[in-house]
């Protein structure tokens, strides 16, 4: 075994007020670090006492004999905890030691853990994700059972309550079949950290293919895209404040940057370009891809360059942001909110000057990207290089970010067939 446990009295510091007594603790000792750590038992007892109950052939009785039992019983339980500990950590030892009655199958615990791991390793909008998601299931519970999320347990989510859920989601909260993949996805994930952990038999998995298991709903639809025209029209168009004027600059510098998001944007720092490239990893990726990282090689074009010259900070120290979208020192939570709010006024003043073009629909950020994709894709490039530039894992992936071609062009192959 990894570990050694055992009752230990430490005399090191007696009870205040009570020199005789000392705290009764679980000794745990690592083997392989060599290592030791102590846990309270909520136990005080004498050294005569402890020597009387531990140490010793005499058979106690009545108090005694009380505080034996319990302690033996937390002894039985710390084995059992370490011993489905692989590999064995005081860390895991504490946490699954000291969590209240259940909480191993309990889906709200197991959530709140896994939201705070997130917050800790600062991946802020993950861990809102899996916020979300919780919500989102107790709303459900409420409506439908009167239940409540505190005592879902993972021998609860059967198929048959899974697609309870999607209908619920779909049919009386009007939910896209997008927001039920992302937030059932989250749920997914937490199965399978609570099977890897050794919490639950991989027998209860509700999700897959075939008999008996849930499949989770995929959207393959199109992304919405500009057209050359769409574009052109936009970028000609005159602004009429300085909001608008940067919300303009903002969403044409995505554009440029091959599809590179305000996250991305906003996080840039001087180190990462020079005369002629942008060369940086996407931020959605610096944690879910850690041993397959890819940096992304942006060829900065004119416009891109304009656009830093314009905004960019006058401090040119490699470690300097570029835009004062964030300042260095703010930490992950700061970073989020101000993001958001930039994004929001881009969005919002892009959809003003959109608006004054004769645009009957909105327009998001997120649309740079796939305008980008698309056009590139009509000037000729391959799904190899898109997918590159979007740093996809895969070409389906890329697929997805290909608008259609648009009417004219399908009349050109057709009246085409026929020239033999």
């Amino acid at each position: 075994m990894d570990f050694r446990i055992s009752l230990y009295l430490d005399k090191r510091k007696s009870k205040k007020n009570k020199p005789n007594l000392f705290p009764v603790k679980l000794q745990l000792y690592s083997v392989i670090t060599k290592k030791q750590k102590f846990f309270g038992t909520g136990i005080d007892l004498s050294k005569d006492d402890f020597n009387d109950i531990f140490n010793t052939d005499k058979n106690v009785r009545g108090k005694k004999n009380e505080i034996k039992i319990f302690l033996q019983n937390i002894l039985s339980r710390a084995n059992e905890v370490a011993m489905d500990l692989s590999p064995f950590s005081f860390e895991s030892f504490e946490k699954k030691m000291f969590r209240r009655k259940g909480a191993s199958i309990n889906i709200q615990y197991h959530y709140n853990n896994k939201i705070e791991a997130l917050t800790k390793n600062n991946q802020i909008s993950t861990a809102s994700n899996y916020r979300l998601s919780l919500k989102s299931l107790n709303n459900f519970l409420i409506a439908k059972s009167k239940a409540n999320i505190k005592n879902l347990t993972f021998y609860d989510i059967t198929m048959d309550w899974l697609n309870k859920y999607e209908s619920y989601m779909i049919i009386d909260v009007n939910k896209s079949r997008t927001t039920v993949s992302m937030y059932l996805r989250a749920l997914r994930t937490i199965y399978n950290d609570a099977i890897n952990e050794n919490e639950i038999k991989r027998e209860i998995y509700p999700f897959g293919k075939g008999k008996g298991k849930y499949q989770i709903p995929t959207s393959t639809g199109t992304k919405r895209a500009l057209s050359r025209d769409q574009l052109k029209i936009l970028f000609n168009a005159i602004t009429k404040t300085p909001e608008e004027e940067k919300a303009k600059d903002f969403w044409f510098f995505s554009y440029a940057c091959s599809g590179m998001n305000i996250k991305d944007i906003s996080l840039l720092k001087y180190k990462n370009i020079d005369d002629e490239n942008i060369r940086y990893y996407r931020a959605k990726t610096i944690n879910t891809k850690k041993g397959n990282l890819k940096e992304i090689n942006v060829s900065l074009n004119d416009y891109a360059r304009e656009v830093i010259h314009k905004y960019g900070n006058a401090n040119k120290n490699p470690e300097q942001l570029i835009f004062s979208i964030l300042l260095n020192d703010d930490d992950a939570l700061e970073q989020r909110r101000k993001i958001k709010n930039f994004t929001s006024l881009v969005n919002l003043h892009f959809n003003k000057i959109a608006k004054r073009e004769g645009f009957e629909f909105k327009i998001s950020s997120y649309w740079a990207r796939h305008s980008f994709a698309t056009v590139s894709i009509q000037n000729g490039a391959s799904m190899e290089f898109i997918s590159e530039e979007l740093n996809h894992s895969n070409l389906s992936v890329t697929k997805n970010y290909f608008a259609g071609f648009e009417d004219k062009e399908k009349k050109k192959f057709a009246d085409k067939l026929m020239d033999f």
